[in-house]
């Protein structure tokens, strides 16, 4: 296939990207690499093609190119960030609309990245129908994307499907800094000899899913037959945060104890937890690797960057 990935040169984009290549599928990269890095795409550098761009700009970056596929990826995906630059709402949408605009007039099927932030206060396990209450600005641009989605799906015939990301962690977050996971956050600390912070009790629970889940769910979603769907992509088992440092410290060889300080952020998400039967029964998806067995991977991977 000619699959097209924005943010492609992002932590979740370059698994992907790298997946893709593998399975011999044609591959451009659209990045703005504000949060993304080419030192991500180079075990696959020089066999895909690299456009340096924002998606906002497809139908220019992409002029006399035509895709089976676009999986987008390509959005300011941490919650702090839009806190602190509320205009990115906006900007999302607005990027958003112009991927959305160029599938609908060249007939290509969109798999976009949304978002499990929007259960913030609902009662886990989280179905997709549970009514959703936005909290924050971050939750908002996800929810106005899968409505406008919908739109495009119902007025146009678009092929959409969007994927609700649980707690992704994996290789290739090192472009996102102080936005990784908290999963691979803790990871760099404790293997530079430092406690790892919690904010809180470490009593908040997580549907941590390693990468690789999150790239599985993508290339099912793209295989698909599917012409519309909202979907949950998580493992189904939810973690505390201090069960994941202990996770940590048995597979490092450690002993380190979490350093507890007040948590001051309002609507902070207490519990995720996926329900991935309905993404089961339609895409045939389900989580392959475990908390235990991503943790290790990430490790390895992290041994020569420590």
């Amino acid at each position: 296939m000619e699959v097209l990935v924005t943010g492609g040169a992002g932590f979740i984009g370059s698994n992907i990207v790298e997946r893709l290549v593998s399975e011999g599928h044609s591959v451009t990269v659209i990045d703005c690499l504000n949060t993304g890095s080419e030192n991500n795409l180079a075990g696959v550098r020089d066999k895909i093609e690299f456009i340096r761009g924002n998606s906002g700009d497809i139908e220019k970056l992409a002029s006399g190119k035509k895709f089976d596929t676009i999986l987008h990826q390509g959005v300011y995906s941490t919650s702090p960030l839009y806190k602190e630059n509320r205009s990115l709402t906006a900007k999302a949408l607005e990027e958003f609309i112009s991927v959305l605009e160029y599938c609908t007039k060249n007939k290509t099927r969109l798999v976009f990245a949304s978002s499990s932030s929007l259960y913030n206060g609902i009662t886990p396990p989280h179905r997709e129908d549970a009514q959703i209450k936005v909290t924050d600005f971050y939750s908002e641009a996800r929810l106005a994307m899968e409505r406008v989605a919908t739109l495009y799906h119902q007025l146009y015939g678009t092929k959409i499907i969007a994927l609700r990301y649980f707690s992704v962690y994996g290789p290739h977050e090192e472009a996102k800094g102080k936005y990784a996971n908290l999963v691979t956050q803790f990871l760099w600390a404790m293997m530079k000899g430092q406690p790892p912070v919690v904010y809180g009790d470490g009593k908040q629970t997580r549907d941590f899913v390693f990468v690789s889940n999150i790239v599985e769910a993508n290339l099912l979603a793209m295989k698909s037959q599917l012409e519309f769907g909202i979907f949950n992509v998580g493992t189904g088992r939810s973690v505390s945060i201090n069960e994941m440092i202990e996770i940590l410290n048995r597979q490092l060889g450690t002993s380190f104890e979490p350093q507890y300080v007040e948590n001051k952020v309002k609507n902070y998400v207490a519990h995720t937890q996926a329900d991935t039967s309905f993404t089961k029964s339609k895409l045939g998806f389900s989580a392959k690797v475990s908390l235990e067995e991503g943790i290790g991977k990430l490790i390895e991977y992290s041994q020569p960057i420590k």
